[in-house]
């Protein structure tokens, strides 16, 4: 109970941290505030998970620290993250040293993105099916569906 107290402290500190570029551009500062991140995510809190995720995803030095944001968005996205679904999806599309662009995998995620409430995901999806590509069949209808969609969100 009191790990997760602390945790859960530490975490809001950090948090408000942010926000003074000059605490950010502390390497102390920043590496302490690396630490309440991480643990937070590691007990499971999905809003860390994709806090978290995202830092490392674009923040990260290295190899690693972009593997370990991708797995923090993959279980903050599985648990009903809009952003961090949002992102895999964008992830999905990407290539790199270990995978290629996967369509059908970036239409997964951008679907559990919509669902959840992420307001760009339906104009994403309508671009992925009306183009197709990447191991994913184009599909004027859905493409055409999700473009409805996306305008009544008014994008």
């Amino acid at each position: 109970m009191i790990l997760k107290l602390r945790a859960r402290l530490g975490y809001w500190v950090a948090r408000k941290l942010m926000a003074s570029r000059w605490a950010v551009q502390q390497p102390k500062i920043w590496r302490w505030m690396e630490g309440q991140f991480a643990r937070k995510a590691a007990l499971g809190d999905r809003s860390a998970q994709s806090f978290y995720g995202h830092i490392l995803l674009f923040r990260g030095q290295g190899f690693g620290a972009k593997r370990e944001g991708i797995r923090l968005l993959r279980l903050a996205a599985e648990a009903g993250d809009a952003k961090a679904a949002y992102q895999m999806g964008v992830v999905a599309l990407s290539e790199d040293a270990s995978h290629g662009p996967d369509g059908a995998q970036a239409a997964r995620w951008w679907k559990l993105a919509l669902e959840a409430g992420h307001p760009l995901a339906a104009t994403r999806l309508a671009q992925l099916y009306q183009a197709g590509g990447h191991g994913l069949e184009a599909d004027k209808d859905l493409a055409e569906r999700y473009r409805a969609s996306a305008a009544r969100v008014g994008l």
